[in-house]
Parts: structure tokens; C-alpha cells; sequence
């Protein structure tokens, strides 16, 4: 990530003011590690703050590249900490928690606190070592929630590759022909393969990578995680749900449409509307302030006025049966959290995917996602594409 996105970095302590964090982690799986340092480290690597400033130790591979781009005031070499913790435990094997108790004794700390996602094993090596480690309540870096202009338009560009990834998929199904229960392409059936590969080619051509990209149809898609597999049919309900990484930035897009080459029957398009019209209702209801079981209530309040019953069986689920939204930002699921489980206000500047669905083995599924940043008032919308289905 280059010095050059500003990101809200707030310089708050989680938990007790007077315990500072303590990572280890790799940012292309820790969205902690790359929003603590604006920098990407592939492997993990050691990084704390303490008063006032960000530490990190890195290896000479990493060394020049994160002392020069990295938002770190201090920059420290791996490789010195090794040495000298094999001279003082010969018989151990030096590991990430020999370094950590090194670093701490140099600046005469003992006490830190972690993420609930810290490696458990390191976790009981530092105590073994006599280091005090706090399990954050929470998040570790709970300011992450609130979005400054320059993170939100981060999220506005994923989802700005989210949407050519919509427009290469939505291209070829209006250029595939019904044959039978297939949809042929070019002269070959055409398969959520070959719909995701266009769409991730897509995603990777505009500066971001699209990994488990979703296309799922007919009773695939009732199962909302599930990636797709196999041919698609004409006249069935395609969920397509695109969550790219921007490269540059490390921020995420995340939006779904849902997609039927041929004719819908009545079914169909009441499914559809009474997506669209709970997607609708929930952005009428966002704003600072309101609790997310409210925004959520609107959503459930809506299908049950049109009818789709949820029901949970032996079976599976079916009808509305997860969240209406989750935070978007350098994770793809992040908080804040609006379902009828969580009791959570929103935050202005928080940012949220607002994705009713339902979901109907026989009929098929439907989902709905876009992505807005909560204001005072209306929020505002960081994803656009057209809500256009059914491809005649």
C-alpha cells in the first residue's frame, strides 16, 4: 500500500489505555497488520505501538522497502533479534515469541494487547516468557469502523471493479442462446466457470483481484456461499456476488446482482421485487444512530407483508435467514453488523453492505448488495450497477 492513501489511523489504545497492541500476522491475511503499518508484508512479522509511535521487526527481504514506505516510525532487523536469542537459549528453537520478548525487554514492557485472532501458540510461549497479554474486547482497532473520504473512495473503486466484473458476466449471458436446459456461449455450454473467470479476468484488468467470486444458479444459489458450479440453465434465477481486492489500496468492493437468462415466471419476478423492495426499505432506514436490528426488522418486515416465509428445518434454511449487511473495508466482513441478532448502533462514517436475499429450493434465489457509508441522513451509495435481470 503506498504512503500515499491517507487511511483513519486514530492514535487510540484498545482496551486499557495503558496496554499498547502486539501483533504478528502477514497482511494479506490480517487486515490489522496492513491497516497498522500501510504497508504489505506477505509473511508475519512483528509490529507494536508504544508510546505514541508504531514499531515493526522485519527481515532484511522486507527491511529497506517498509523503512522507506511503511507508516512505522521505527523499523527494526529481524535478523539481530535472532542472533541474539539463540545465544541466550541454545537449546530452544528461536520463534516469533524469543523476538517479541526481546523487543519488550529493550523497551522495558511487559504488557500488550492482542487481537483474538493472535496465534495461539506464540500467545503461550510469550506467557511462558512472563509477558502480560490482553485478549482485546472487541476490535483490536475498533477506529477501523469509521471511514475517512479517502477510505470510502477506496471501497467506491472495488466496487467499481465489482461492477466490470457485472458488466463482462451480464455480456455473456445476453450473448449465450437457450438450447435445451443449457445456455451455450460460443458454442460450448456455458458454466459458472467460465462466468467467474470472465469476471475475475475483468476485476485483475482493472487493478484488483477477485478471489471465490460467487456465481450460483438455480438451487446452487439457495445455499448463499456457495461459489456455483457446472452449467447454467436458462430460465433460472443466477446469483452473482463479486468482492475484489484492490490491489493498490488493499481495500475491498462487494456487490451482488442476481441475473436469469430467458424468461422468469410470475414466481420469479415477485421473488425479485420483494428483494429489491427490502433493499429499498433498508436504505430508507440507515443513518447514524439507528440500530441495525431496526434496519434489519425493515427487511423482514417486508417479506413477511409479500409473503416469503422463513423456515428452518433438518434440511437447511429457507426465505431470509442471514444478516441485511455487514462493514466493508480492508476485510470483506468487518464490523458493524445489522441483523436481528446484534444489537449495534450505527456510526456515522461506518460503512455496510445492505444485501437482503431469499432463498427457495424449486424456485431458486435471489440477492440484492450494495455498499453505502452511513451519514446523518440518507446514506451515501459507493456502488452503482444497474438492477436489470431478466436477459430476453
Amino acid at each position: 500500500m503506498p504512503a500515499t492513501l491517507q487511511l483513519n489511523l486514530i492514535p487510540a489504545v484498545p482496551g486499557k489505555k495503558d496496554l499498547p497492541p502486539l501483533l504478528y500476522a502477514d497482511t494479506e491475511r490480517n487486515a490489522d497488520a496492513l491497516y497498522f503499518g500501510r504497508v504489505n508484508v506477505p509473511d508475519a512479522f512483528v509490529a507494536f505501538g508504544l508510546r505514541g509511535r508504531k514499531f515493526a521487526v522485519v527481515s532484511a527481504l522486507e527491511f529497506g522497502r517498509v523503512k522507506q514506505t511503511s507508516d512505522f516510525d521505527v523499523v527494526l532487523p529481524l535478523e539481530s533479534y535472532v542472533q541474539r536469542a539463540r545465544s541466550l537459549w541454545p537449546q530452544r528453537t528461536v520463534g516469533a515469541a524469543e523476538v517479541i520478548f526481546l523487543v519488550a525487554r529493550d523497551h522495558r514492557q511487559t504488557r500488550f494487547t492482542v487481537g483474538d485472532d493472535f496465534p495461539a501458540g506464540v500467545y503461550e510461549k510469550l506467557f511462558e516468557l512472563g509477558l502480560d497479554l490482553t485478549v482485546a474486547d472487541g476490535p483490536l482497532f475498533p477506529q477501523r469502523e469509521i471511514k475517512s473520504p479517502t477510505e470510502a473512495r477506496a471501497i467506491a473503486e472495488g466496487n467499481r471493479c465489482s461492477a466490470l466484473g457485472f458488466a463482462a458476466a451480464e455480456r455473456m449471458l445476453r450473448a449465450s442462446r437457450p438450447r435445451g436446459r443449457s445456455l451455450v456461449y460460443r458454442g460450448e455450454k456455458l458454466t459458472s466457470e467460465k462466468l467467474k473467470f470472465a469476471i475475475e479476468v475483468a476485476c485483475l484488468a482493472a487493478g484488483a483481484v477477485s478471489a471465490n467470486t460467487i456465481v450460483a444458479g438455480g438451487d446452487q444459489a439457495c445455499d448463499p456461499h456457495e461459489r456455483g458450479s457446472g452449467p447454467l440453465r436458462p430460465n433460472e434465477l443466477i446469483i452473482i456476488d463479486i468482492f475484489p481486492r484492490v490491489t493498490r489500496t488493499g481495500f475491498h468492493g462487494d456487490m451482488t446482482r442476481t441475473f436469469l437468462r430467458g424468461r422468469a415466471s410470475d414466481a420469479q419476478r415477485a421473488l425479485v421485487a420483494a428483494v429489491r423492495a427490502a433493499q429499498l426499505a433498508a436504505l430508507r432506514a440507515i443513518r447514524a444512530g439507528v440500530n441495525g436490528r431496526t434496519v434489519h426488522g425493515k427487511v423482514v418486515g417486508v417479506f413477511q407483508q409479500r409473503g416469503f416465509e422463513t423456515k428452518h428445518t433438518a434440511h437447511g434454511s429457507v426465505g431470509f435467514f442471514h444478516g441485511t449487511g455487514h462493514g466493508l473495508g480492508l476485510a470483506v466482513h468487518e464490523p458493524p453488523r445489522m441483523s436481528g441478532s446484534v444489537d449495534y448502533t450505527l456510526k456515522k462514517n461506518s460503512v455496510v453492505t445492505v444485501e437482503p436475499g431469499l432463498y427457495y429450493p424449486g424456485l431458486g434465489g435471489c440477492r440484492i448488495e450494495d455498499v453505502v457509508q452511513v451519514t446523518a441522513a440518507q446514506p451515501r451509495m459507493l456502488s452503482r450497477y444497474h438492477y436489470e435481470w431478466e436477459l430476453r
